[in-house]
């Protein structure tokens, strides 16, 4: 499909995003589409992309852009193209260079989307009501909080016991989340197209080490045995606390991201490569 109707979304806190969305909204509107630009966090852009009103976004900005415009898109499976403003970009498509010749081929419908898996996760009380729920696009991280003390972790799989980690926290990750802090948390690079859950322990003492691959129709539940403050975190949201009884459970959403892509399948090889030998300055990867 050949779109024509385009949300452009800057982040907010990168200088160049702003002018550059009206520079490429004024370049799709040339070209005979429909282009709406503004921050990412409008209220009116988001209402509009969560009903579908648009045939593709447009995101202007780093990794930590493209997390949340999946969360926004995810489920009116609006497809989203990245462009790199931020520092790694693993889920952006194009540097802000070649931004015009990557929208023409795809105003000609010289495209495909990839579709990348996310998860449930559900945080819940002691007697099993629930408190929050989350969609996953990265990871979620359930551990320790300031305290620089380990926590105990039951983990079960499918209902049945696995084992209990003694560690500073477990990642429940997707494909996608592989190279984010599961990677530095020692675990395996997956491709993002797999539809697999990564569980891997941070910091484990004398607790099973390696992380483990689990099927998509698998429920994995967390639950938290603790004296001090333990918290969950969602892919890069504030932390919330997590008390001693408590569980997260994580199991695949019926939701997938769909990310724009004009490069040839290959492409995740090529790009991870080159990215994992940059070491880019401290901070969040806008």
């Amino acid at each position: 499909m050949v779109p024509r109707r385009f949300a452009v979304a800057a982040h907010p806190k990168i200088e160049e995003a702003a002018s550059l969305a009206v520079e490429i909204a004024a370049f799709l509107t040339e070209r005979g589409a429909a282009a709406r630009h503004g921050a990412l966090q409008e209220e009116d852009l988001v209402d509009r992309l969560r009903q579908g009103a648009f045939d593709m976004l447009i995101a202007l900005g780093g990794d930590g852009t493209m997390l949340r415009a999946g969360h926004l898109c995810a489920a009116s499976q609006v497809p989203i193209l990245g462009i790199n403003l931020g520092r790694l970009g693993f889920l952006t498509e194009a540097p802000p260079d070649q931004w015009r010749p990557v929208l023409e081929r795809i105003l000609a419908g010289d495209y495909w989307i990839e579709r990348r898996m996310m998860l449930r996760a559900e945080h819940q009380t002691v007697d099993g009501r629930p408190r929050s729920k989350w969609e996953v696009l990265n990871e979620c991280v359930v551990g320790r909080g300031e305290v620089a003390r380990p926590v105990r972790l039951t983990a079960e799989i499918d209902g049945r016991y696995l084992t209990t980690y003694v560690a500073d926290g477990v990642i429940a990750a997707t494909p996608t989340g592989s190279t984010a802090y599961a990677l530095a948390a020692g675990g395996p690079i997956l491709p993002p197209t797999l539809r697999n859950i990564l569980l891997v322990p941070v910091a484990p003492h004398l607790s099973v080490d390696r992380a483990i691959i689990l099927d998509e129709g698998s429920s994995v539940r967390l639950t938290i045995h603790t004296d001090h403050p333990a918290t969950l975190s969602v892919d890069g949201h504030p932390p919330e606390r997590i008390a001693d009884g408590e569980s997260v459970t994580v199991r695949a959403s019926e939701h997938s991201a769909s990310f724009v892509r004009v490069q040839d399948p290959g492409y995740f090889y090529r790009n991870l490569t080159s990215r994992m030998s940059q070491n880019p300055p401290a901070g969040v990867d806008l």
